[in-house]
């Protein structure tokens, strides 16, 4: 099975790293570069500064522990949606961004391919991990929002990341479909609907 992440950054980093064991075919695609503010957030070395993240994350998981990711350097738009998420057993959508969540659970929706969301609150009080189904996107993104900048969210971001995670293992190891609320007072795993 190829599990295809949609987005590189904070969450997206961390559940490749988390996962890199569970299949021999990973992707991911984010068009952003690695800057200086995300190295105490992400999962990046001072080297990747610069560099697209998609390929920094293919880089970094190839040198640390012999894994392939094969590395999507471009906006996932609606002219290369169908051909990019083709690929992908298992779409794991990290986007931070209405426009990109939406693109990704239209084509899931339309091709029956299984997906799960993760996702923190604009003010970054809980975040959520959802399979599909049980996924309601935001109609618009909220300037502002919650970012791993400045540290103040990064307890909250890693643990969805780990919940992430862990509902991709579930998935795979035993085809269970797992959803997470994360909040500062613990988080809370249930079957999803």
């Amino acid at each position: 099975m190829k599990i295809l992440f949609c987005g590189g950054g904070a969450l997206g980093s961390h559940a490749i790293y988390l996962t890199r064991d569970l299949t021999r075919e990973l992707a991911v695609i984010d068009f952003d570069r690695v800057e200086t503010k995300n190295l105490a957030s992400q999962w990046f070395v001072k080297q990747m500064v610069g560099k697209n993240k998609a390929t920094a994350l293919k880089l970094q998981l190839q040198n640390f522990f012999g894994v392939k990711l094969r590395d999507f350097t471009v906006k996932l738009t609606a002219l290369n949606a169908d051909t990019i998420l083709a690929e992908a057993g298992l779409i794991v959508d990290c986007f931070d961004n209405a426009e990109g969540r939406r693109l990704v659970q239209s084509f899931a929706r339309a091709n029956d391919t299984p997906c799960v969301h993760g996702g923190l609150a604009a003010n970054g009080e809980y975040g959520v991990v959802r399979w599909d189904h049980d996924f309601v996107i935001d109609e618009e993104d909220v300037p502002g929002q919650a970012t791993c900048e400045g540290g103040g969210f990064l307890p909250i971001i890693n643990t969805v990341s780990a919940a992430l995670a862990s509902s991709i293992q579930s998935f795979v190891n035993d085809g269970k479909l797992m959803n997470w609320n994360v909040s500062p007072n613990g988080a809370e795993r249930f079957e999803a609907s």
